[in-house]
């Protein structure tokens, strides 16, 4: 069965390539534009949730950081490692600080991206 990742990028340029390279990949993606899905994802069942999250830091009018802390404070999806995206490089202290179990400035090359899903694929 292939891993499920949930990928929430308000660019939409960078969602339609994620969703791409992910497929490509044999991975299953699913995409959100903001971070909105997330307050969806307690109403799944385990066997719904996403295997890995792809969230970037600045999402229109909501921190990707504030995200990453409440999955990680909930019990039903602190398991699920969170690999956060940022132009911003400097920006990794923080999101470590937020429970990121990774981090990925953009531009980033795919194959670093797969390499951190391999990574987290258990």
């Amino acid at each position: 069965m292939n891993k499920k990742i949930l990928v929430i990028e308000d660019d939409r340029s960078i969602l339609d390539a994620l969703k791409l390279t992910l497929e490509y990949a044999g991975y299953d993606a699913t995409l959100a534009d903001n971070g909105e899905y997330i307050e969806r994802l307690k109403k799944h069942s385990k066997e719904e949730l996403p295997d890995i999250i792809i969230l970037d830091i600045l999402l229109s009018g909501k921190d990707g950081r504030a995200i990453c802390k409440a999955l990680k404070a909930d019990p039903a999806t602190a398991h699920i490692p969170v690999i956060m995206i940022s132009a911003h490089p400097r920006a990794e202290k923080s999101v470590k600080e937020a429970g990121a179990d990774d981090f990925l400035a953009k531009p980033f090359n795919i194959p670093d991206l797969l390499a951190l899903l391999k990574k987290h694929s258990h």
